[in-house]
């Protein structure tokens, strides 16, 4: 029996386009670490190993991706990164995880801001707004805001249509 690759080839390229796409390491080992999505919509995930998955995302894509850790002694890591796909010629930012990189539009280290930003996202849900879908400057506005300790902004169907309209003009 041939055993599955550790790790998958090293460049994917999306079927109609010559872009490269990014590839999102995902994990979970039970009690320790649990590195997910929280939204977004990769073209495919790849199983690699009972406990490693990986996902691919198109240029241009928003996702979350929430990272939580423990040890024997309780939790040591709450992060939360709000994440955009980008081109190699882009300037991105290194994420570990996150190959070649993306724009980082929202980090939240720490219990209170990850729960936060959970409730931002489950709100604008409950709109029946795809988070994937929401502004780019919302998701900045918020990590300033969180940075500052500012109350977080909601994000209503007003703010989405017209960021919707904008879009359209470009």
């Amino acid at each position: 029996m041939k055993s599955l690759p550790l790790m998958p080839p090293r460049a994917f390229t999306a079927p109609n386009d010559d872009a490269p796409l990014t590839r999102v390491s995902l994990l979970y080992i039970e009690q320790r670490i649990n590195l997910y999505l929280r939204f977004g919509c990769p073209l495919r995930v790849h199983q690699i190993d009972r406990w490693r998955r990986c996902a691919v995302f198109p240029p241009a894509q928003l996702f979350c991706r929430i990272r939580w850790e423990s040890n024997d002694y309780g939790t040591t890591r709450w992060q939360l990164m709000v994440l955009q796909s980008g081109r190699p010629e882009e300037g991105m930012q290194r994420v570990r995880g996150v190959r070649p990189g993306a724009h980082i539009l929202l980090n939240a280290e720490g219990e209170r801001n990850v729960r936060a930003v959970l409730l931002q996202i489950d709100a604008i849900e409950a709109q029946c707004i795809e988070p994937a879908d929401v502004s780019p400057t919302y998701w900045r506005l918020l990590s300033n805001r969180l940075a500052a300790r500012e109350p977080l902004p909601d994000y209503d169907a007003d703010r989405h249509a017209a960021w919707l309209a904008g879009r359209a003009l470009q």
